[in-house]
């Protein structure tokens, strides 16, 4: 089969042929019918990511129909159209006890980062991980949903959403446009911030009360101050992470206010993208900082009811080819896309 290939930082990705995975006992075969690009692939490219596997298939939002089944699964789950969960946990510490999986101790798999991921014309999984599609969502459409909205989703849970609050969501495409949607769905008054006049005239679409261009970022600060009456955002999602736009977002002027629950989703390689805050600030005016990272299954279920309700809808750019992976990641880097670029492996 098919599969995008990863042998390292700093090399090319390379469309190879592999062999056909085998589901095991508890697991499934699905053919990918999509599989979304995200920005983490960039991240293994350049080298911000290493994790010390390799080679290793690309790929974690990944969406097919089950073609086989190992031992202990229903034969009837043949057929079944699915999303795929990216993590597999140990099943026995505390973070997995809790439904948590991406702080599992004793991580088993993780496709697309430690294992052989969705960018391939076929993915095993244990049964569990697929979550079913209704009928009424394309492939396309759903596969989105494994990033760009379970990101979305687990964030706003940690972050502590409450009807009324004033939410930043600082840098706006995928996980973005995700967050300004489940925001606004939550009751929150939702402020987009980003450099894009396309994404920022997306964002208002979706639901943004207040769009800020972050072309300057020493600008932000102040129009967020003027948007919320002085007052700052509630939360602020940072789903950029380098020091300017974390520098606007903290500080005795910058935009999160008192109290204010500051998310970290997104982040930048380098020394120079360290995030750095001097604690006067953040203790006279008890603020918090928290990352987020992933989403739990429940996470994907709640994510899949939401795209299928029509509450949150994915934003998608373009659909490519699984050969023409390279031109999807280029665009991403080259930030010429609104929204994601969704590969078809089956094309």
């Amino acid at each position: 089969m098919k599969a995008v290939r990863y042998h390292g930082p700093e090399l090319p990705f390379a469309l190879e042929e592999v062999p056909k995975p085998v589901a095991g006992a508890g697991e499934v075969l699905v053919e990918v019918k999509a599989a979304a690009l995200c920005h983490t692939e960039l991240h293994f490219a350049d080298g911000t990511l290493n994790l010390g596997v390799k080679p290793i298939t690309m790929g974690h939002e990944a969406a097919g129909v089950i073609v086989a089944v190992g031992e202990g699964v229903p034969a009837e789950r043949v057929g079944e159209r699915v999303i795929v969960y990216y993590y597999v946990g140990c099943g026995d510490c505390r973070w997995c006890a809790a439904g948590e999986e991406a702080l599992c101790d004793k991580l088993q798999a993780e496709f697309g980062f430690i294992s052989d991921g969705g960018l391939a014309q076929f993915l095993k999984a244990p049964a569990r991980n697929t979550v079913p599609l209704p009928d009424k969502l394309s492939f396309e459409a759903a596969a989105p949903i494994g990033c760009g909205v379970t990101t979305a989703v687990h964030a706003v849970r940690l972050a502590g959403v409450t009807p009324g609050d004033w939410a930043a969501v600082y840098g706006v495409n995928g996980v973005g446009f995700g967050l300004v949607q489940l925001l606004k769905h939550r009751g929150a008054k939702v402020i987009a911030i980003t450099r894009s006049e396309a994404r920022r005239a997306k964002a208002k679409e979706l639901g943004a009360e207040v769009v800020i261009d972050a072309t300057d970022a020493t600008t932000v600060a102040a129009a967020v101050r003027a948007a919320t009456g002085g007052a700052g955002c509630d939360i602020i999602f940072e789903c950029v992470g380098r020091r300017e736009t974390m520098d606007a977002c903290v500080g005795w002027a910058g935009a999160l206010g008192k109290r204010g629950r500051l998310v970290m989703v997104g982040y930048t390689a380098g020394d120079a993208h360290e995030f750095r805050y001097h604690p006067i600030p953040m203790v006279v005016y008890e603020q918090r900082v928290l990352g987020s990272v992933g989403a739990s299954l429940g996470d994907l279920k709640e994510a899949v009811e939401l795209v299928a309700s029509g509450a949150v809808s994915t934003v998608v750019d373009s659909v490519i080819p699984l050969a023409d992976f390279q031109q999807g990641l280029d665009k991403i880097k080259a930030c010429d896309c609104l929204g994601k670029v969704v590969c078809l492996p089956c094309a």
